[in-house]
């Protein structure tokens, strides 16, 4: 057997990249360099958690905004509200942690789903998720911009442009690969962690020393009407706020980034990332309370927190500002780093297109990293970047896709149970075994799913107005999508599979026609390449221009080699229409074993702008013949300067 050969083993052994593609992203990476492309749980704690981190900026905000509309009074509901969300941080940190263990090659609510609840629940899980991501990152970028303008309020009417040009940069990072933006992203990360550490030691410091004080102008209430405090206002609170939550699953989906024992490390980062998560949560809810915060588009509640805990706006005032902005950008980092990777699982199954399996020249998905940057950026446009119009649309698909897992680790649990010591069944993503402690694991994802259950339900019914319905109607739609997409690749299989061949009828004659424009060295070399394919060549010229026409004829006695020349006139002066009659006219006598080969001499110029100075014929003919079973159409390129 013949050694494989490398064509990239000269000079630097990579192959030649653009220079603008190698200046922004890097230079290529081999499949080998693969392994050593994993992450550690610092770096993985950065990756896979700024999303969830990040939340604390908008979480309760959100959820102090519903409470808004009944009164300053209301405000101080906030704190038991987000006590609550805390309690199913806790849960679904336990029901995923066991998730971690039981599937370390990743694939979070997807492979779990798949696994066991059957081929519909995963696709529901994975559009539910691939929406979230969607929406993690116009929500990310949109309250990151909300920071920038509530320091610099003169950004305002170009928050658009600067969401935009965020998700342009952070696709950028991530396209140079998972290690690379890993490390770029960990030091803003942690820079946020520790000023928010630091603000929120500080306020509990002046708060039992009694010099906390409330905030100094704050923002006007934006409600005129004030509504009564209802258990439909409390719901639609609590749903705003769990959108906190939203990155929990991130880490499951993404353990295959992790190095090696990778169960390991993603269970501790998981660990780590819900303590950081609910301490976080808890104190800035409570201080807000506290001070007074009003929750305004005009100014967030980090912003008045924070000129309020250190009595102006300067510098540790603008470093928190600064780093929250970052996270916050650095928190759509989340989902570039999930979504590609089940969009690809997705593609694999055959429920997307298989180009969102493939690895880029950094070994990351760049098909799935640039859908979510153009995706995300349409829909920011749309909203205008404001979190507020997004919120309504968020957190419903991963809280249904919460739901999915957790029942379907319940189910996982409930066959390890019913088999019998030493027995093993391999399933796509995972190898079930025998557990002795299946009963207590199945009730822990049980009531997970319950929990999830409910809060997906509350979101739907008290947002549905405002624009879940959206979302409602919008993942049915790409589970259909999907499983057309799989039933073409389904079809494609079967007609394309050896086990069936089909019988190819054997070609006995190849008639080839050359259409010609004129007469020079590039028609001349299409000539030789159709002479090598069969004796009987047609050259076929459509006559526009008499003149033109009797200089073809004169130039092609000359040097047309005694080939037949065949001018078919255009009265109306159009090329495709006389040559595509005069193609159908000589299919039609065509015997069961013969084949027509149209041979299009091409112009490949050596700048790629020069190609809209010349007529693509071969492309015009592709597409006006591409159904046409007796017709081969190949192109002769012919490179001038």
């Amino acid at each position: 057997m013949e050694e494989p050969i490398n064509i990239f083993e000269q000079s630097s052994g990579i192959p030649r990249e653009k220079k603008l593609q190698t200046w922004l992203i890097g230079r290529p990476l081999a499949t080998a360099d693969a392994p050593h492309q994993t992450i550690g749980k610092l770096v993985g704690l950065a990756v896979f958690s700024s999303d969830a981190m990040s939340s604390v900026a908008y979480g309760p905000q959100e959820l102090m905004l519903i409470l808004a509309v009944a009164g300053a009074g209301a405000l101080h509901l906030a704190l038991p509200l987000v006590v609550g969300i805390a309690v199913l941080l806790i849960i679904l940190t336990f029901s995923y942690e066991q998730t971690i263990h039981a599937y370390t090659n990743g694939g979070g609510a997807y492979i779990v789903a798949r696994d066991n609840l059957g081929e519909l629940p995963a696709q529901v899980a994975g559009a539910a998720l691939l929406t979230d991501y969607i929406l993690t990152v116009a929500v990310s970028i949109s309250s990151g911009v909300a920071q920038l303008v509530s320091a610099y309020p003169g950004l305002n009417s170009f928050r658009v442009l600067i969401a935009v040009g965020l998700i342009f940069f952070v696709t950028i990072i991530n396209l140079r690969g998972v290690k690379e933006s890993g490390i770029t992203f960990a030091i803003p990360t942690y820079f946020f962690l520790v000023l928010m550490l630091i603000t929120v030691v500080a306020g509990f410091a002046r708060y039992f020393s009694g010099t906390l004080g409330i905030v100094v102008e704050p923002p006007l209430l934006e409600h005129e009407y004030l509504q009564p405090v209802t258990i439909f206002l409390l719901l639609k609170a609590f749903a705003n706020g769990t959108t906190s939550l939203t990155g929990v699953e991130a880490i499951t989906n993404g353990i295959t980034a992790f190095k090696e024992p990778r169960a390991k490390n993603a269970g501790k980062t998981l660990l780590l990332m819900s303590g950081i998560l609910g301490v976080l949560l808890l104190s800035i809810t409570f201080l807000s309370t506290k001070v007074g915060t009003i929750p305004s588009d005009s100014e967030t509640i980090v912003s008045q927190l924070a000129r309020t805990i250190y009595g102006s706006r300067g510098i540790l005032y603008l470093l928190v500002i600064s780093s929250t902005t970052i996270i916050l950008i650095m928190a759509a980092n989340t989902a570039f780093a999930d979504f590609p990777r089940l969009g690809a699982l997705q593609a694999a199954d055959g429920f997307l297109p298989r180009q969102l399996t493939f690895r880029g020249s950094r070994l990351v998905y760049s098909s799935g990293i640039v859908l979510l940057a153009v995706t995300a950026s349409l829909l920011v446009i749309a909203f205008r970047a404001r979190v507020t119009g997004l919120i309504p649309l968020y957190a419903i698909g991963v809280f249904l896709s919460f739901t999915l897992s957790q029942t379907g680790m319940a189910r996982r649990w409930w066959k390890a149970g019913h088999l019998k010591p030493g027995d093993e069944v391999v399933e796509s993503g995972s190898t079930l075994r025998y557990d002795k402690g299946w009963v207590h694991k199945m009730v822990i994802n049980g009531f997970g799913a319950f929990c999830t259950s409910i809060v997906a339900i509350i979101f739907a019914v008290t947002k549905f107005i405002d624009g879940a319905w959206i979302i409602i109607i919008l993942v049915p739609l790409l589970v259909t999508i999907f499983f057309q997409i799989h039933r073409h690749y389904k079809k494609m299989a079967r007609q394309l599979s050896l086990e069936n061949p089909h019988t190819s009828r054997m070609i006995t004659r190849n008639r080839v026609i050359m259409p010609i424009s004129g007469v020079h060295n590039g028609t001349l070399a299409g000539l030789q390449f159709a002479k090598s394919l069969s004796d009987d060549v047609t050259v076929v010229h459509v006559s526009i221009d008499p003149a033109e026409t009797a200089k073809v004829k004169s130039k092609w006695e000359r040097w047309g080699e005694g080939y037949r020349l065949v001018i078919l006139d255009s009265p109306y002066r159009l090329f495709l229409e006389p040559l595509l009659a005069y193609i159908e006219k000589i299919s039609l006598i065509l015997a069961p074993n013969e084949i027509i080969t149209l041979v299009v001499p091409q112009f490949v110029p050596r700048h790629w702008w020069v190609n809209f100075l010349h007529m693509r014929a071969a492309e015009t003919l592709r597409k006006a013949l591409l159904h046409s079973k007796k017709i081969v159409i190949t192109e002769v390129p012919y490179q001038v300067d």
